[in-house]
């Protein structure tokens, strides 16, 4: 529906789901029942959506009220909803976010097209990057490319768009010869976000310290590819693969390993050290090692998108390495 509306929806023990949509009923749509709510007036915002959408799904429940137990999801869940339900109200963000792991053979479809425009996004920057090239010309071209390649507007962008430092968004600055350019993009299609990352030597004329340090990098997939499977340790991959980067010559790694990626840039599972999560079968996440240094003209971190299968991982983001 796009960020500026505030559908609501509710999902019964029977398994009966009810939506209140904005203006209008979707033409995709996997809900029993669906209404809808005034979501604009004369084309204008309203500023009271949430109240509205509340209202609607609070009167296609009547008859189901007071209800015993209800869960919400407390980021979302306003206290319109909230308060009508009672106090036997429950957070479900949690539970929500540990079922959105396993992704349905239409979420992987979702997925694979938003990558599928990251592999066109990066095409298109090896042919543009060069000396003299600015920031934000280099941002809007990938943009356009991700929508043609999509073939309608997109619900994400990505992040890192800099050139000469670890990340950042596009600047009105022009990339230096002997920089290496970071693109970490993520554009999301129909709500899934893809989340790669490539480094490229704006000359085209890597250093043998920038080499050599990119080969460090890539190895790192060589060892998440031989390590993960469903129950391995996320945890154990990240000490293993820090203790990896922490023989590099030049650079440091300082960051996360990577993450889940699905409706949200930052899912379920965790490849970081706060976190003691375990591989899933049906799991979507990246793996992001990078280093980072001064000699280095900014660093490199590279980036693969992969899904965890019974056997292993199938790599989803088969794009190019090099420099």
């Amino acid at each position: 529906f796009g960020w500026v509306f505030e559908p609501a929806a509710a999902l019964a023990a029977d398994g009966r789901c009810t939506l209140v949509a904005p203006n209008k009923p979707p033409e995709r749509v996997a809900a029993d029942d669906v209404l809808t709510y005034e979501a604009q007036w004369h084309s204008t915002l309203r500023n009271d959506q949430r109240a509205a959408s509340s209202t609607a799904l609070l009167k296609a429940l009547e008859g189901r009220l007071p209800i015993g137990r209800a869960g919400c999801e407390y980021s979302t869940c306003g206290l319109h909803l909230a308060t009508r339900l009672g106090k036997a109200t429950a957070d479900i963000d949690p539970t929500m976010f540990r079922l959105r792991r396993k992704k349905d053979a239409d979420e992987l479809a979702c997925i694979r097209r938003a990558i599928e425009a990251t592999g066109a996004m990066y095409r298109r920057a090896r042919e543009i990057i060069g000396p003299g090239v600015v920031e934000l010309d280099v941002f809007n071209e990938l943009q356009a490319v991700a929508v043609r390649t999509c073939g309608e507007m997109l619900t994400g962008t990505g992040n890192d768009y800099a050139s000469g430092v670890p990340g950042g968004p596009p600047r009105r600055r022009a990339a230096e010869d002997g920089e290496l350019y970071i693109l970490d993009l993520g554009p999301a299609y129909r709500g899934y976000f893809a989340d790669n990352c490539r480094a490229f030597a704006v000359n085209g004329r890597p250093t043998d310290a920038q080499l050599a340090t990119q080969q460090k990098i890539a190895e790192v997939f060589t060892i998440v590819e031989r390590f993960v499977k469903p129950g391995a340790s996320c945890r154990a991959l990240f000490d293993q693969v820090q203790a990896h980067l922490d023989t590099a010559t030049v650079g440091t790694f300082a960051h996360h390993l990577g993450h889940g990626i699905g409706l949200f840039p930052h899912e379920t599972p965790h490849l970081n050290p706060h976190w003691n999560d375990t591989f899933e079968l049906g799991d979507v996440f990246t793996a992001e090692p990078g280093l980072y240094a001064p000699e280095l003209r900014g660093g490199i971190r590279l980036e693969n998108d992969y899904l965890v299968t019974e056997r292993g991982v199938e790599l989803l983001s088969p794009f190019p390495l090099d420099l």
